[in-house]
């Protein structure tokens, strides 16, 4: 999922502002259990992740658990 934002704002924009806005959809729109979760695979490598989607993630600030 993280992915297809990444993808619908690469469209939009360049990848920097790209990151920024898949970050500011991730913190609005997904359950802080989905994005603890993200968090912990861009930690352990975020293998599958487009470049846009590991640099907006590597910007969250994890919920709290």
């Amino acid at each position: 999922m993280a992915n297809d934002i990444a993808n619908f704002f690469d469209a939009e924009s360049g990848q920097a502002a790209a990151a920024e806005s898949v970050r500011n959809h991730i913190s609005r729109y997904w359950e802080p259990r989905m994005r603890r979760a993200i968090i912990a695979h861009v930690d352990n490598g975020g293998a599958g992740l487009a470049p846009t989607a590991m640099a907006a993630v590597r910007k969250l600030v994890a919920p709290a658990a």
